[in-house]
């Protein structure tokens, strides 16, 4: 595991890396390129939506770093299992479904025409 987390924290200093990949080497995850290369937006979405969820008060560097692991792995397979498409992270996504939502005229609204 990472020291050098000791001075700052290692939540703070995952915010301070420049890639994706740096985080997953910080956090000491293996991964796939191909996947990071297509869903690597989702990816770090979905993780920083993990961590926002994640009540750090009272736990210790080594507490901390061993969680953010856990839900950088989590990110990953969410988009190892699914499409950035079909787990609809960004607000663009979800936009759209919801245009497709109000154009969809189920049939049993739709009334014959009376001559």
């Amino acid at each position: 595991m990472p020291k050098d987390f000791e001075e700052n924290g290692v939540l703070d200093h995952i915010g301070k890396l420049s890639s994706a990949e740096d985080i997953f080497t910080y956090l000491l995850l293996p991964y796939e390129q191909e996947i990071v290369n297509v869903s690597r937006l989702h990816i770090m979405k979905r993780f920083g939506t993990y961590l926002r969820d994640l009540d750090a008060a009272g736990k210790d560097n080594d507490a901390l770093f061993l969680e953010a692991r856990a839900l950088l792995a989590k990110a990953y397979s969410d988009f190892i299992e699914s499409t950035p498409l079909k787990e609809k992270v960004f607000k663009v996504f979800k936009d759209e479904e919801a245009k497709l939502k109000a154009k969809f005229v189920g049939i049993d609204s739709l009334k014959l025409a009376v001559e």
